[in-house]
Order: C-alpha cells, then sequence, then structure tokens
C-alpha cells in the first residue's frame, strides 16, 4: 500500500495508492496543499482514480475541485453533499476500487449529514466524525448530536479494534489513533448512554471555526475563496515597488496615470501627489469617460494592496493592457514618510 499523509495545521489529508496498478485516490485535500499533492502524485507515478472529501469542511477550503478537474479524477461525496462539483455521489455501503484496494463507504452523519467514513484493510478515514480524544461538533449546519451517536456508537465503533483510526483533524501532531484506543480513552465515548451523549454535544460552547462562512460557502457552491481570487489577479498583473514609485514622484515624472480607488474621504485625507480619484465600486461604470485611452499605462492604488490588485485585472479585462498596481498601499506609504497630496486632485 502507498501511504502518504498531508498535515496542514490542524487539518489533515491523505493519499492511497496500490502499489501494483499505481492507482491511488486522494481523502480531504487542502487547497493550501494543492501543488504538494500534484507533486506527489508525479513523483510516485500515481493515476489518481478518485478525489474524495468525506463532508462539507467548515474550517478549511477543499482542494477536490480543482485537483479533479486537473487530474480528471471525480470527485466523490455522499449523496446529501451540495457541493455541485461531486460529479460521483455515494451512499454507505458502495465500494470504491482503486487497483487492488477496496475502499468501503460508510455513512456516518452527526457532524454534517453528509458525513463519510472509508475502510480499507486495517484503517478507517474518519473524516471529522470520529476524532482522535474527541468527534467532530454538532452545531454547525446540518450537525446533528443523535445521528453522531449512531454513527459513532453504532457503526465505527464496531469496527475490530485494531483498526487504524485516520481522521482529518488533530490538533496536537497526533498522526492516527486505533478503534480500541478511542473506546478505552476518548472523553467524548465514555459518555455511552444516549441523553448523555446529546446533551453534552449540545452544551460543549465551542468557538467557531475560523473562516466558517467563506469555507462554507466555497465548499457548498463551488465559488472561488478571495484568496484564489487575490491570487488570479496577481497572476493576471504586473506590479511597481513603492521605492520606485516614490523615485517618479520626486522626479516630477510620474510617466502614467495614478488611479486612488479607495472611498472618497480616504482619498481626500492623503493621497499620491497626482493620482485621480475613481473609487472601486464605480470603475465599470466611469471607465470610459475617467480613463478614454486604453492605451496609457495606468497605476491602481489602494489602502493595503489588495483592492487595487482586483481593480487593475479588472481594467485589463476591460481592454486597459497596460494597468499595474502598486505592490503595497497607501498605508505603507503613509508609514514610510512618503509625500502625500491632500484634499481633490
Amino acid at each position: 500500500m502507498i501511504f502518504e499523509q498531508i498535515v496542514d495545521g490542524g487539518c489533515q489529508s491523505y493519499i492511497l495508492g496500490c502499489e501494483a496498478t499505481r492507482s491511488a485516490v486522494i481523502i480531504d485535500p487542502s487547497q493550501h496543499h494543492l501543488d504538494h499533492y500534484m507533486g506527489l502524485v508525479t513523483r510516485q507515478g500515481l493515476r489518481v482514480r478518485y478525489v474524495i472529501d468525506t463532508h462539507t469542511h467548515a474550517d478549511h477550503f477543499s482542494a477536490s475541485r480543482e485537483l479533479g478537474r486537473a487530474l480528471h479524477a471525480p470527485v466523490v461525496m455522499h449523496r446529501l453533499s451540495p457541493a455541485p462539483h461531486a460529479d460521483f455521489r455515494v451512499v454507505g455501503g458502495d465500494i470504491l476500487r482503486i487497483g487492488d484496494i477496496r475502499l468501503r463507504t460508510l455513512h456516518t452523519p452527526g457532524h454534517t449529514r453528509d458525513s463519510l467514513s472509508f475502510v480499507t484493510e486495517d484503517r478507517v478515514f474518519t473524516g471529522d466524525t470520529l476524532l482522535i480524544g474527541g468527534t467532530g461538533r454538532t452545531d454547525l449546519p446540518t450537525g446533528d448530536p443523535e445521528a453522531l451517536y449512531d454513527s459513532l456508537f453504532g457503526v465505527l465503533l464496531k469496527l475490530p479494534s485494531e483498526t487504524l483510526v485516520f481522521p482529518a483533524h488533530d490538533y496536537k501532531g497526533r498522526s492516527h489513533s486505533t478503534i480500541g484506543a478511542e473506546i478505552a480513552g476518548n472523553p467524548r465515548l465514555q459518555m455511552s448512554d444516549r441523553a448523555a451523549f446529546v446533551d453534552m454535544m449540545q452544551h460543549l460552547n465551542l468557538a467557531a471555526p475560523t473562516h466558517l462562512t467563506e469555507a462554507l460557502r466555497t465548499n457548498m457552491s463551488g465559488g472561488k475563496t478571495v484568496e484564489q481570487l487575490l491570487a488570479n489577479a496577481s497572476a493576471a498583473i504586473s506590479f511597481i515597488s513603492m521605492a520606485d514609485l516614490a523615485a517618479r514622484v520626486a522626479s516630477g515624472d510620474v510617466g502614467m496615470i495614478l488611479l486612488d480607488v479607495r472611498e472618497k474621504d480616504l482619498f481626500l485625507a492623503g493621497h499620491v501627489p497626482g493620482a485621480i480619484h475613481l473609487p472601486r465600486g464605480q470603475l465599470e461604470l466611469r471607465v470610459n469617460k475617467d480613463l478614454p485611452d486604453p492605451t496609457r499605462r495606468i497605476l491602481v492604488i489602494c489602502e493595503f494592496g489588495y483592492i487595487s490588485t482586483l481593480a487593475a485585472a479588472t481594467l485589463r479585462e476591460l481592454g486597459f493592457t497596460q494597468a499595474i498596481a502598486l505592490d503595497g498601499g497607501m498605508k505603507g506609504w503613509r508609514e514610510a514618510g512618503l509625500p502625500l497630496a491632500v484634499g481633490s486632485s
């Protein structure tokens, strides 16, 4: 068996493959390691047959859609998953064949209604249903403590005690556990009475995961994250350094249009000398009037350097092929003590 565990903070993903056929599956991939998965697959000469999300993640951004497209592999999720990019939907009892490996599907709802676990040979991939020393929470969308009780005590804990447990998360640096070890030492599993377990899960009072809304939005819809939008925009434009712009301003010949896309009050409070003002929210509606020559070089400026990146990419899409962005923003310009003009341009 080929086995790789990829750790991203508290998130854990896996590559499981067949030695004989070089077929493989990727389980719970994170966008932060997109290139790493591709590198591992290429280096080991693997043919990825499936990309699996064990459930709709709320605490990180899934890379399943991108990997599925890049590797021409179907994205596997439970049939109840809301993700439109899940093009291979399974139910409990289905078996996925990865060369000589058989991956058996278990429907283990509770953390989410579409939660799956996958069993093969000596191990089980439990997603967020069973964690090392804990369980998945049930207070997020589609969570259900009653269903989680049934998934744990009626399904997962009935596996052989020596079965290795590989969850989708662990925040203490542990790689795996066993079913037997979890039965013996997992505090939440000591609540074997249904009512007591449900009451415990309903009163955990856990903090919401970072990026909860964005993670659910992107993982449920297949939409892009803000980070992806910025990365795509950055790849579509070029930048000028703050030192270069400062030298140009000092020389009295900037040689380009300086376009400040912040809101009016910020612009009036202080901007790069010679800059004109066009708020980002009005950009598409005013370019024809305010920027009549698409051949001019346009340097876009904002407060932190993010909005200007997106705005410059938009300008290029509109035909302003010389649009670039300042590497940084007005916050850095002010902190560097560089010259400011106030009031209207």
